[in-house]
């Protein structure tokens, strides 16, 4: 009988808990080594997402030490470990990993170097002989990474060099794929020299695998829904001679009943957590209703990013507000809870013209998104809702955009502060089209407007 290697991987679990259980077991029963066979354990990045209290609460801490639990031999990073943490946080998240970030495509904005805790690829020789090396990729966002303080390269720039080092030393060559399943076909066209590209990041699923250019692509979806495996068989010259892979659906594998418990602990110990940070004293509630501007905590939110941005208007929409406030003190899990998305916020110059614009395609697409489901692009809520200006104003009967209560002048230049969500979903193309934008970091906006509140409504 030849020789087999085994990749088990995860990926996008997103700090999704409440499958980690199962998942966890099932990898430990999958690493049982049978003869001739050598396993590896990979996770393809996301693993954390703030929406979690507990990952709020521990800056990410709690997700790695449920990692290490795994013992996997390499992971890569994804977008909510690089844009979602600040740069000194990303810096030490992984200071006590016990397994190797691999990850190629990322460097420090000022030394021009890669982060002292991942290293562009990793070279095993398992125990039954086989050279393998793992090149680790994440999705490449210079709009959001930069600001943060770094250089993301695109795969292309550095996948030649990396391909052309590694092959000739190795009998399999495996692409840990932070990228999306399209940059994941491109490279299976480009770069036939892969055995295996296992993908993230757009959360496709490939139930049994896929054949691209002789590549075997594996993923297994999102929020710890499934786990994968690809399987390779050698030749004696150590050669894959076949490839196949599937997936596990975690909804058919038996729960424990302490299951349930240990889930609803995490969230009772990031809740616990959060709550232990006040933030100030409200004398009355503040309330989310879209249709309420007196005591709003719209309205409140609007002021605090328009202050943080220096700007004279600001621009949001009510679905991101998911509770109100009671009055009295409000702490940081409350704070979480009604603003749970990992969103920055960004400010937006425009020419009038190019406002005027803006506010007509906001004003056309009202009706349909004040219902609109909205999903991913940092949104953890459940509907897009009212869109809410500060401001500004619109006169519907005479199709007239105010700024501070003048008709905009189509000439002048004017800016405003909204969520960075705003620039990557496509309903207001005149952002990017024709908007300077400037991110603001590193805070998300429940930081901002509770720093705000903390301003305006002190405890003491």
């Amino acid at each position: 009988m030849g020789k087999k290697l085994r990749i088990i991987h995860t990926n996008d679990l997103h700090s999704h808990f409440e499958n980690w259980p199962r998942v966890k077991r099932f990898v430990k029963q999958r690493q049982i080594i049978r003869e001739n066979e050598a396993i590896l354990t990979v996770d393809l990045g996301d693993f954390m997402d703030r929406w979690h209290p507990l990952t709020e609460a521990t800056d990410g801490q709690a997700n790695i030490e449920e990692m290490n639990t795994i013992h996997y031999d390499a992971t890569t990073i994804g977008n909510n470990e690089g844009i979602g943490n600040r740069k000194e946080c990303l810096n030490h998240l992984y200071d006590e990993a016990n397994f190797d970030v691999v990850l190629a495509n990322l460097f420090d904005k000022t030394s021009l170097l890669r982060p002292s805790w991942a290293q562009p690829y990793k070279q095993i020789t398992t125990e039954n002989g086989i050279r393998v090396a793992l090149i680790g990729m994440t999705a490449p966002f210079p709009l959001t990474y930069l600001p943060n303080g770094w250089d993301v390269r695109e795969p292309m720039e550095l996948l030649p060099d990396l391909v052309n080092e590694l092959r000739p030393q190795v009998d399999v060559l495996i692409l840990l794929s932070h990228l999306g399943i399209e940059a994941d076909y491109t490279i299976a066209d480009e770069f036939p020299q892969f055995d295996v590209i296992i993908g993230s990041h757009t959360h496709h699923l490939f139930p049994n695998g896929e054949k691209r250019n002789g590549v075997q692509l594996a993923a297994a979806g999102k929020f710890g829904r499934y786990v994968g495996e690809v399987e390779l068989e050698f030749s004696q010259q150590n050669q894959p001679i076949r490839t196949k892979a599937r997936t596990f659906a975690v909804d058919k594998m038996i729960a424990h009943p302490e299951d349930e418990k240990q889930i609803a602990d995490w969230l009772q110990q990031g809740h616990e957590r959060l709550a232990t940070v006040p933030i100030g004293r409200l004398p009355y509630p503040l309330s989310n209703d879209p249709q309420v501007y007196e005591h709003s905590l719209i309205e409140e939110a609007l002021d605090a990013i328009r202050k943080r941005g220096a700007t004279e208007s600001a621009i949001l929409n009510s679905g991101l507000f998911l509770e109100s406030l009671p009055a009295g003190i409000v702490n940081q899990d409350q704070l979480h809870t009604i603003l749970p998305h990992p969103m920055h916020l960004i400010r937006v110059c425009l020419q009038g013209k190019d406002l005027i614009r803006l506010v007509f395609e906001m004003e056309k697409n009202r009706a349909f998104l004040s219902h609109y489901p909205m999903v991913g692009m940092g949104f953890r809520g459940k509907i897009f809702g009212q869109i809410r200006y500060l401001g500004l104003s619109y006169d519907a009967t005479n199709h007239q955009v105010y700024w501070q209560g003048k008709i905009v002048d189509e000439q002048k230049t004017y800016a405003f502060t909204t969520v960075d969500h705003f620039l990557f979903i496509p309903f207001f193309p005149t952002i990017e089209i024709a908007g300077q934008v400037t991110f603001l970091f590193p805070e998300f906006i429940r930081s901002v407007v509770g720093s705000e509140l903390q301003r305006k409504y002190p405890i003491d």
